[in-house]
């Protein structure tokens, strides 16, 4: 990372930013304020609807209104009208787009502000970046928005390996790994249901109630938020104590009082579901641990234990004849694991020459962590040591790259694709249904 120049780090800031699943969410939902908008010009229904109906700064006739200015809208007042229903949809869509891009920016600069503090206020991790000469406001921005976005790239060499004994910064950076993850659907309710008691509260209101009929994948219903909330603390707290229960006094933890360690170990734990920034060596931590980060992975961000029926009906429920005629669609694609399976053994035929010669490196755990971290979009990695070579190589040198690092170009493409795939798992998590394993 630190062969990167100033300006490419700020040109990869803004790319993870604009890639961001909360960013492109909130896009896609000023781009369905504008579909509907055009569809009511389209069907010409400004002809019917009263000017007091319409939305804020909307121009529903399809010929000019030089003196037209848009009315609030006033559901107590207009309720009996029967473009109610519609205009309260639209208002409501475009409400939750600017609440999701106020969160967006709110946190992250509140991100970048608490980490450019604690740079001025501790000599030690400032001293880090001055000696990589790495500048320290692009460091904060960098670090803010790679954490949120769920991107995992530190502009170190060494990750976060070199502030494991900053507590400080760590703890400023887990919540912007939950906030901007997967306690984002239950924060965004919060501040929905905050917002509502102040302001739009009849969008508020609608929000909360008609979250499949709004169709924003990140608006979970009451019930499922709680309960997300509840499963993601479980799983902090089983890693939480795995780590400490296998790993307390392990070389990666040396030199760390008790305090820093337990920092570093929720760090680490938080990291595993979907961040993939790390405080430790990887590959030095017990394999018990590896395969608990490779389920943590594999589990989409909103997974939760719902024991519970919802109130909602399930967009599933909801399609009706759209359902049925894609079934048979669905019961041949493949499911994501599936597909996660066929990839690793693409992999292992790919590298099966490293498998033979560097069986340590080459593991099939190292790969299979390799794999299930791209398709969950980590970043999580085992590296690749000279030390763990069966062959030692003279010209051998550790560096702090990925192991994919060492895979041959066939392999490289093989795991973009599974990035790709990983990236766009959300259009595939009906696949496989047919399968009914007993």
């Amino acid at each position: 990372m630190e062969v990167f120049s100033n300006a490419q780090l700020i040109v990869m800031t803004t790319l993870m930013f604009i890639g961001g699943e909360i960013f492109t969410s909130m896009v896609g939902l000023h781009l369905k304020r504008s579909k509907i908008k055009t569809a009511w010009k389209t069907e010409g229904k400004a002809t019917t609807v009263d000017p007091n109906y319409s939305v804020d700064q909307i121009q529903l006739s399809t010929h000019p209104v030089s003196d037209y200015r848009a009315h609030p809208f006033e559901p107590q007042k207009y309720a009996s009208s029967p473009y109610y229903n519609m205009i309260l949809n639209y208002n409501s869509i475009k409400f939750l787009g600017f609440v999701v891009l106020g969160y967006l920016l709110v946190i992250q600069i509140l991100g970048v502000a608490s980490v450019s503090v604690y740079l001025a206020l501790f000599p030690s991790a400032k001293d880090v970046l001055r000696k990589k000469g790495i500048d320290a406001f692009t460091f904060a921005v960098f670090t803010i928005v790679s954490t949120f976005a769920s991107c995992g790239f530190v502009p170190t060499n060494e990750n976060m390996i070199v502030f494991s004994k900053n507590s400080g910064l760590l703890w400023i950076l887990i919540p912007q790994i939950l906030l901007g993850n997967t306690l984002f659907p239950s924060c965004l309710r919060f501040l929905i249901w905050v917002l509502g008691k102040k302001i739009k509260k009849a969008e508020a209101k609608y929000l909360l109630k008609n979250t499949t009929k709004v169709g924003y994948l990140h608006l979970l219903p009451s019930l499922h938020s709680s309960f997300l909330v509840a499963t993601v603390l479980g799983f902090i707290l089983t890693g939480f104590i795995l780590f400490c229960t296998l790993e307390w006094n392990s070389a990666g933890l040396s030199g760390l009082n008790t305090y820093q360690k337990v920092v570093g170990i929720l760090f680490e734990t938080v990291n595993a579901r979907h961040s993939g920034e790390t405080i430790v060596d990887l590959s030095t931590i017990a394999p018990a641990i590896l395969v608990f980060f490779v389920v943590m992975m594999y589990l989409p961000p909103y997974t939760s234990f719902l024991p519970v029926q919802e109130d909602e009906q399930s967009p599933l429920e909801c399609e009706g004849t759209k359902r049925r005629r894609k079934w048979i669609a669905k019961n041949l694609i493949f499911s994501q694991l599936s597909f996660l399976v066929i990839f690793i053994i693409l992999i292992c035929i790919t590298e099966r020459k490293s498998i033979k010669e560097d069986p340590i490196n080459f593991s099939v755990l190292n790969i299979v962590i390799e794999v299930i971290s791209a398709h969950g979009n980590v970043g999580f990695t085992t590296g690749y040591s000279c030390e763990r070579q069966l062959r030692p190589q003279a010209n051998c040198t550790n560096k702090w790259y990925g192991f994919s690092g060492k895979w041959s170009d066939e392999g490289k493409i093989i795991l973009i694709l599974v990035m790709f795939c990983g990236r766009l798992k959300n259009f595939n998590v009906n696949g496989g249904k047919a399968w009914k394993l007993m």
